[in-house]
């Protein structure tokens, strides 16, 4: 079975970190890496040069944004499962993938995920997102899982679509109510911490991205015509607050 792992990246030196991850997967022998860069201008581009010997497909492109990145690479891929690892995010442990693809050939399932750790910059975990087990009802409770953490058989990009541009901050949210809630999508939690993700990102580094994105939320409720939605913004972000306390 073929994996195939897509970064998106702009101006982002960490990507170092995020490739090294990749590469030092254990018991992973049909793994295919893709890297689309929006033209960085930075050392990123430099970073992209000395791992291109093993980068299997490199984009650099201007693009629309991080999920026109994504989509690009999703069309490029050709692993029997798809997943999504971020320029600043790390795999936690070389041995994340090989679980990935045995609960894969193990079962029928179409998607799988699991926790997430949020880590500063000297490596400290400041907060714990513990995903548990699926239940369509605990999306109305502004429950998802961590995008980072999720992989997905390329069939279902292929039957459902994939991420709508028109969200500009929160199409992984979009994407995952539209294929779990509305396909109703099998899926499956591995109990485990799979990533190691950097501190901020687009939907919490302002006040403003934080409106914008639960604006988003519900305007993704609507689209699909699902009921229920119109307190999910509100209860959303109270579950963050829970996640800071499991480190307790």
């Amino acid at each position: 079975m073929r994996i195939s792992i897509i970064t998106p990246v702009y101006n982002e030196p960490r990507i170092r970190d995020t490739l090294e991850s990749i590469r030092s997967q254990n018991s992973v022998s049909n793994l295919e890496t893709i890297v689309v860069d929006g033209n960085s201008t930075d050392e990123t581009t430099a970073i992209l040069q000395e791992n291109s010997d093993w980068i299997d497909i490199l984009i650099s492109e201007p693009d629309e944004g991080i999920y026109d990145a994504m989509n690009k690479g999703i069309n490029h891929a050709t692993g029997d499962v798809i997943g999504i690892l971020n320029a600043d995010d790390r795999y936690n442990g070389p041995n994340v993938l090989h679980s990935v693809l045995e609960t894969f050939q193990s079962s029928e399932v179409e998607l799988c995920y699991g926790d997430l750790v949020y880590v500063d910059d000297d490596d400290t975990v400041v907060r714990y997102w513990e995903s548990g087990e699926y239940h369509p009802r605990r999306f109305h409770f502004g429950w998802m899982p961590p995008h980072p953490t999720v992989f997905v058989r390329r069939d279902v990009y292929e039957q459902y679509g994939t991420f709508d541009c028109d969200f500009g901050i929160a199409a992984d949210y979009e994407f995952l109510l539209r294929i779990l809630l509305k396909e109703g999508v099998s899926a499956v939690y591995l109990d485990d911490t799979l990533v190691r993700m950097a501190t901020g990102g687009v939907s919490n580094t302002s006040a403003n991205n934080i409106f914008q994105a639960n604006s988003e939320v519900y305007k993704a409720w609507k689209k699909h015509g699902l009921r229920g939605g119109l307190h999910v913004p509100i209860v959303k972000p109270l579950r963050k607050i829970f996640q800071y306390g499991l480190l307790a």
